[in-house]
């Protein structure tokens, strides 16, 4: 599975940004999806995960209510829709794919797959 994520740019505070990460290959329904970030001189972190169906859905505290993961297995295309955009948001974000259900307690060892990232910047 090759993953192309984009959508990434600069925004100010407070404004909206929606990634997207389109998938090759024809099992994209069979992955898990999810979005972490890596911040300047941080480690990368989970930010939201989304199951097969997109029934279920998963996001680290500091995102929850404001950032929005789903997913059109039509398309093989994951979205990470970003509201309330916050400074410390800035990072390159990165979409992933796994054989199992990547939540915050995926260790990212584990991740099957990886795109290449796209960087959003908040300015306040």
């Amino acid at each position: 599975v090759q993953l192309q994520a984009s959508g990434g740019g600069l925004v100010r505070l407070g404004g909206s940004l929606r990634l997207s990460c389109a998938a090759s290959g024809r099992t994209f329904s069979r992955y898990s999806m999810g979005w972490y970030r890596q911040a300047p001189e941080k480690e990368r972190e989970f930010v939201a995960g989304i199951n097969w169906s997109g029934g279920g859905t998963y996001y680290v505290d500091s995102v929850k209510g404001r950032f929005t993961i789903s997913r059109d297995n039509a398309k093989n295309t994951v979205y990470l829709q970003m509201n309330s955009l916050k400074p410390e948001d800035t990072a390159v974000y990165y979409c992933a794919a796994d054989n199992s259900l990547i939540t915050t307690g995926r260790p990212m060892s584990l991740i099957d797959y990886w795109g290449q990232g796209t960087l959003v910047t908040v300015s306040s």
